[in-house]
């Protein structure tokens, strides 16, 4: 068992992890410098840009006849995702990330 930041937390693969929806801890920005409460989210990635320097080389490459241009990658080998949590300020609305460990089921529980 691990313990981040003062929630207990198991770290086997396919344990649920279950974490309050706020959490009282130090807020890293300037205008804090102190705990403070956070509301805590599960982070997730935004929409991939079609403007983006590398998108835009590789729909260029594709172009035309030759089939695939790049190698599509096919030995996955991890089945969970790390889980990382959105962690914002409720005083001064600053936001930061907490990677926690890998699991298959996490759930944002009650208030605590």
């Amino acid at each position: 068992q691990r313990r981040v930041q003062g929630d207990s937390i198991r770290t086997r693969e396919g344990k649920m992890i279950n974490i309050p929806k706020t959490r009282n801890t130090f807020c890293k920005d300037k205008r804090c410098g102190k705990h403070t409460l956070h509301k805590v989210t599960q982070y997730k990635t935004g929409k991939a840009s079609t403007v983006a320097q590398g998108k835009r080389r590789y729909d260029r490459k594709q172009r035309g006849f030759g089939g695939q241009t790049k190698p599509v990658f096919h030995k996955k080998a991890k089945t969970t995702k790390k889980i990382v949590l959105r962690l914002e300020c409720t005083k001064c609305k600053a936001k930061f990330f907490l990677p926690i460990k890998r699991t298959k089921h996490f759930e944002l529980g009650q208030e605590k």
